[in-house]
């Protein structure tokens, strides 16, 4: 059994957080896409963890965790997360680690590049974490990125980081007027960070092919609205978030997926750029965002948060595939005495339910219906009986407004705090 575990909105509804949960159920964890730009957070008995590459089955010295060959990594970055880890006392080793001999390295070009780009960009900018994700992602297209396997043979790479370190500072120099880096500065980082994760690195189609019979958990980073085809172009991230993309961003085209499980959050929440048609301002945004603990996870940056979108949230659905869901942080919402829900668009005069694009989007304003508040406290909440009544109508109508049954209610961080609802 292949489950997906996978963002219906924006991301940051939650996924390091059921994966966590979810990974004791199944052999092998694979992250199958992004960087280190976005953060799962994760609260078990050892702590608290923010991961931004890492698999979220970490934490379970039993189980296997890899990063895909759809992923772009930064050495350095999983470097330091290995040894936070560590000294957190977690497990690590080649046994309950493995890294796609086939993913693409981001390098610190990339993330100079990015942070250029972004400037030059200026209030045009498109929110990018400033991390290299997307130059990475532009040199694996154009066939001009490092790939891990190209750190078994330093002597080649080194010829291989000269030429690439040619094109690159012509854009370093001549378009941003910036200092242009050296081949030894790169290459240095390239051994240094590199010798560090070699041991760890296989290939991963082999792998799985000598492990038959394992169940796989496939772990997203962000969700369908950040999906860079299905997403809120260009408002999105540079890889596909889709759950139909996993066994091939895991390395495993041939693995099916046999259950894809969408998270959800009780309300709205967005990191980056672009249109946000929930977007609460002022107090009333600020009373959420606190209440919700709502920074991220990888940049620190307030998030944008709104009401929970009807209508984002049957496309995310739909783009998904989603079996089930997993409804998250409904904890956060207690503190209110209505709730607004956004049921539908407002676009030119007209009533909508059809998630747009392009300008459309951007045009769009909220339609709200508000549903009783239930003002207590349902952190404590482990079966469906202690829910109140108010609450539980609100889990029921995001349900029946989404078509798919709410699987597992989450009312805390924490990996227990959580509801199965059948």
């Amino acid at each position: 059994m292949n489950t997906a575990v996978v963002g219906v909105n924006w991301g940051d509804e939650g996924k390091g957080r059921m994966v966590d949960l979810l990974s004791e159920q199944n052999d092998i964890i694979i992250r199958y896409q992004g960087g280190a730009n976005a953060g799962h957070t994760v609260i078990n008995e050892f702590g608290k963890f923010a991961l931004n590459l890492l698999p979220s089955g970490i934490f379970r010295k039993e189980k296997v965790n890899i990063l895909g060959l759809g992923m772009v990594i930064d050495l350095e970055h999983l470097s330091g997360e290995i040894n936070t880890l560590r000294k957190s006392g977690i497990s690590i080793t080649p046994e309950n680690l493995k890294i796609s001999d086939k993913a693409i390295i981001s390098t610190p070009y990339h993330k100079l590049l990015d942070e250029l780009e972004e400037d030059r960009l200026a209030e045009s900018k498109q929110g990018s974490t400033r991390r290299g994700i997307a130059p990475a992602y532009s040199d694996k297209a154009l066939r001009k990125a490092l790939r891990i396997e190209d750190l078994f043979n330093f002597e080649s790479l080194k010829s291989k980081v000269a030429a690439l370190m040619e094109w690159k500072n012509l854009s370093i120099e001549k378009v941003y007027g910036h200092t242009a880096l050296k081949v030894d500065q790169i290459f240095d980082w390239l051994v240094k960070y590199g010798t560090e994760i070699l041991p760890y690195v296989c290939d991963v189609a082999q792998y799985i092919s000598s492990n038959t019979g394992k169940n796989i958990l496939f772990e997203a980073q962000l969700g369908a609205l950040r999906d860079l085809d299905y997403g809120i172009y260009p408002y999105t991230t540079s890889s596909c978030a889709l759950a139909a993309y996993a066994p091939i961003g895991a390395g495993v085209p041939f693995a099916p997926v046999d259950s894809v499980i969408g998270i959800v959050k009780a309300y709205s929440s967005s990191v980056g750029g672009g249109p946000f048609t929930v977007e609460m301002q002022g107090a009333e945004a600020e009373a959420l965002r606190e209440a919700g603990g709502e920074y991220g996870a990888a940049t620190g940056r307030p998030r944008r948060v709104g009401a929970f979108d009807v209508v984002a949230s049957v496309y995310g659905v739909q783009m998904q595939n989603v079996s089930e869901i997993a409804l998250t942080k409904l904890d956060v919402l207690s503190y209110m005495d209505k709730i607004p829900v956004c049921v539908a668009y407002e676009i030119d005069g007209k009533i909508t339910k059809k998630f747009p694009t392009g300008d459309r989007l951007v045009k769009a304003k909220p339609v709200y219906e508000y549903l009783e508040g239930f003002k207590t406290d349902v952190s404590g909440c482990r079966k469906i009986s202690d829910i109140p009544a108010a609450a539980l109508e609100y889990v029921r109508f995001i349900e029946n407004a989404l078509g798919k049954k709410i699987k597992y209610l989450s009312v805390g961080a924490e990996r227990n705090a959580y509801i199965q609802m059948y």
